[in-house]
């Protein structure tokens, strides 16, 4: 009887232990994304301002392919740049036969989306605004469930094409596009 005891005891805690394993704390690149300049991304809109060029003064949206499409000279690649390296492109371009000193600037009208899955009110897609949390998400998307594990999440993430997931506290900041996961506790 205890020889059975002690293995079922020791499958029990194998298990336990295996289950802790699955613990993935956030990598270094991570948080590191938090400090670099915004990459824009599939989802984004952007506001694309030529002064004294109210033709092509616009609201462009990044597609799914990543670019936007510019009056007078087409596609232009959005995904994996900054603003500023696309008020530059859109100003290379226009310089190439079309305005002879194009003045370009480039803003983010509206992030791509976040969203939130799991033990929460109301899981789904929502809005980003800079500053948002996890713990700002979480509110926006109903509140914790009773059910919740209310101390850290998992947030998915693409950084430079390469999707990463990380477990965080509630009060880490999100970034366009990350996804929020709250699991269910033990106990």
């Amino acid at each position: 009887m205890k020889r059975n005891l002690f293995a079922v005891t020791a499958i029990l805690a194998s298990a336990l232990a295996a289950g802790c394993t699955s613990y993935r704390p956030a990598p270094p690149a991570f948080h590191k994304a938090l400090s670099q300049p915004y990459m824009l991304g599939a989802g984004d809109r952007v506001r694309v301002t030529v002064f004294e060029q109210d033709g092509l003064t616009n609201t462009y949206s990044v597609d799914q392919a990543g670019y936007i499409s510019v009056p007078l000279v087409g596609q232009v690649p959005a995904r994996g740049r900054t603003a500023q390296q696309l008020e530059k492109d859109i100003a290379n371009k226009l310089r190439g036969g079309y305005i002879r000193d194009p003045d370009v600037a480039v803003e983010v009208d509206r992030y791509r989306p976040i969203f939130v899955m799991g033990e929460v009110g109301a899981a789904g897609q929502y809005s980003y605004l800079p500053g948002l949390t996890a713990q700002k998400a979480i509110a926006t998307a109903g509140g914790f469930t009773p059910r919740a594990q209310q101390t850290d999440v998992d947030i998915t993430r693409d950084i430079n094409g390469k999707v990463m997931t990380g477990r965080v506290v509630t009060s880490d900041p999100l970034l366009p596009g990350d996804t929020v996961y709250v699991r269910e506790r033990l106990f």
